[in-house]
């Protein structure tokens, strides 16, 4: 790099043919020769497909050079900018370049492309988003993340202290570890310093300058994901070519994960290459360029491996035949806490309300579904209406059109749109949350004043869902939507005014102007995430231990053996995070992470522990990294910081 650092990078080359090729670029912080080592076989067939395919580590981890002082740095742009030129310039290339990624992959092809590079010339950003702070996994709504704490932030202040790998590093290999050591901060030290969108999450957030981009861009969304909303939000800004795939996935891969059905996503990817990094004339620019799966009243299940539904295309976003459609919540049925009568119901917060609904960001089950939402809507606000005569068919944003009183300065309000079955079964269909205080999200957030009424129009999660005829369209509003997000700090009363309140639906209207399924090709059999064993497991308890403090806990983990290694690699995370019953400010997130590596130089042994308490008014969080060679102590550092709750 221009400042001298050297990045590190697995090249793979097509097993047949002198070239020149066109290079894919995915650069990533997850360590390619160790942690994320099982991914090579993908990166080769893709090479055999005729590409030259770079697998980067970025800056300070793995075995590149420097210090990984935050995730998409400006120093990182630069870099992928620099790569991007070597990889268009060197004699086996063809000068095309296209970027692609899941999640941090997808992040950084979308700022890359911000750059204008001249040699980029297509993305494909995966589970990405367009919006770091809106849709990532730091906050939601204007709320800090909780589950989320004891996962990422945790695992990458390990990881991000693990050393280059010796062999490829060379005999300086411990000096090397020693910086990074020395030098590498948490990053969620730096994201809680920031509890408001200010410019630190613009930087590196494409929604500010989407219609700079000029690389054909094709964005894939999952609607059990959490970073699915650039899809719509975008796709009627984009200047450049651009296509949406639409899955049921989680934060996962396409091809494998749950809920299905899955598809031959690796097909998809080299088509859309091959027609901007190839020049192939394969007609997929000619194709309608929103390919959707249209879920459809399905039982609700965490471990369910496919939602009901079909595959269709849209031509336009919007669509021509999506008509915007109010439903009063006065013409509906009050339930659950919503008492029924005069125009106002009041609501008291539960901080532990939202345990039944799926983790936004989930990459495996059970995270990435929910369960029936009956025992949240007990304890909710709930709004249901008459049987559907029709299939009733939803794509896109639903809002939620409310005025509301609160006591406090701060509170949250969360709403769920559920599918309810003539069983009564309610299967949660969308969501979306907001911190009162941050409910204008253009404007810094205000404190709410005590008994003065706010007009909400709360814009939820995009989504394609069709309820069946006979079933019941619901609402659900609660103060809390934990643990996916943090409890707000006081156990607030709101007061939500019925009677011109109003939930507008996108629904779509006649026939699909498109009657020919998609060319996807369905694959089955493929699924992951699914089987629990002593190494690879999932566990989620929900209890109250008596202590008034209702808990969630989680943990997974697995073995391999690296080519090489004296000693499988080991890796394993476990989590509990709580919310007290009378106090919903008095909540923590406790993570563990550790990576053991047996190299032919040495065994090396990382952990880390976050702890993060809150109450009303104040986060405080303490971090404590060990570094082991051999079995023996190397290094060991402990950071504790208090931060104020801004308006959190």
């Amino acid at each position: 790099m221009a400042d001298g650092i050297e990045l590190a990078a697995t090249i793979f080359f097509p097993d047949h043919g002198d070239g020149p090729w066109p290079a894919l670029m995915e650069a990533l912080p997850y360590r390619k020769d160790d942690v994320t080592a099982s991914s090579a076989g993908h990166y080769a067939s893709l090479a055999d497909a005729g590409y030259m395919l770079c697998w980067l580590d970025i800056r300070g981890t793995g075995s590149s050079g420097g210090i990984a002082t935050d995730e998409y740095s400006a120093a990182e742009r630069a870099d992928l900018v620099a790569v991007v030129d070597w990889l268009a310039t060197q004699p086996w290339s063809s000068g095309a370049v296209g970027m692609f990624g899941t999640s941090y992959g997808g992040f950084n092809s979308l700022q890359c492309a911000l750059e204008a590079p001249p040699a980029l010339k297509a993305i494909v950003p995966i589970f990405a988003s367009d919006d770091r702070y809106a849709d990532d996994v730091h906050y939601y709504g204007g709320a800090l993340k909780q589950l989320d704490v004891v996962d990422y932030p945790t695992y990458m202040v390990a990881m991000n202290a693990m050393p280059p790998v010796p062999s490829l590093w060379g005999e300086d290999w411990r000096d090397e570890w020693q910086r990074r050591l020395e030098g590498t901060e948490p990053w969620f030290l730096t994201w809680l310093a920031h509890q408001q969108r200010d410019e630190y999450w613009r930087y590196g957030s494409a929604r500010e300058d989407i219609e700079r981009i000029t690389a054909a861009t094709m964005i894939v969304g999952g609607w059990a994901d959490g970073y699915t909303n650039i899809a719509l939000r975008s796709f009627p800004r984009m200047q450049a070519p651009t296509r949406l795939l639409l899955g049921p996935w989680s934060h996962g891969s396409p091809e494998s994960c749950r809920p299905g059905p899955n598809i031959d996503f690796e097909a998809e990817l080299l088509r859309w290459f091959d027609r901007w990094l190839k020049g192939i004339e394969n007609g997929i620019d000619d194709e309608p360029p929103i390919v959707v799966y249209q879920q459809r009243s399905t039982t609700p299940d965490p471990l369910r491996g496919e939602v009901r539904g079909e595959w269709r295309a849209e031509p336009t976003w919007p669509p021509d035949r999506l008509r915007p459609s109010p439903y009063a919540l006065g013409d509906a049925e009050p339930g659950g806490l919503a008492a029924g009568a005069g125009p106002t119901d009041t609501l008291r917060v539960d901080g532990s309300v939202g345990e039944t609904a799926w983790i936004s960001c989930a990459a495996a089950l059970p995270w990435g579904q929910s369960a029936d939402q009956r025992p949240d809507e007990a304890r909710s606000l709930t709004y249901t209406w008459a049987p559907l005569g029709e299939d009733l068919e939803l794509f896109g944003h639903p809002r939620l059109r409310v005025r509301v009183t609160c006591d406090r300065p701060t509170a949250y309000l969360s709403a769920k749109i559920t599918d309810v079955f003539p069983d009564g079964t309610s299967s949660l269909v969308v969501r979306g949350m907001v911190n009162l205080a941050h409910r204008d999200p253009d404007a810094p957030p205000a404190a709410l004043t005590a008994g003065e009424p706010i007009e909400l129009d709360l814009e939820l999660e995009a989504i394609a869902w069709t309820i069946d005829a006979g079933h019941r369209l619901r609402l659900d509003l609660a103060g809390a939507d934990w643990p996916n997000a943090w409890p707000p700090p006081d156990a607030a009363t709101l007061t939500i005014d019925r009677s011109t309140a109003e939930l507008e639906l996108p629904v779509l209207a006649g026939p699909p102007p498109i009657t020919d399924r998609p060319p996807l090709r369905t694959l089955t059999g493929r699924q992951h995430g699914t089987e629990s064993t002593e190494d690879d497991w999932w566990r989620w308890e929900l209890d109250d231990d008596g202590t008034g403090i209702r808990v969630a806990r989680t943990g997974y983990g697995g073995t391999a053996q690296l080519d090489g290694s004296r000693s499988p690699y080991r890796d394993r995370y476990e989590g509990v995070v709580g919310v007290s019953l009378d106090a919903p400010g008095v909540a923590f997130a406790d993570g563990q992470a550790e990576f053991e590596v047996g190299y032919p130089e040495a065994t090396v042994r990382i952990s880390s522990h976050v702890r993060l308490d809150s109450d009303a008014d104040t986060y405080r969080v303490t971090i404590e990294l060990v570094a082991d060679e051999d079995g023996q102590e190397r290094f060991r550092k402990t950071w504790e910081r208090t931060f104020p709750r801004e308006l959190q």
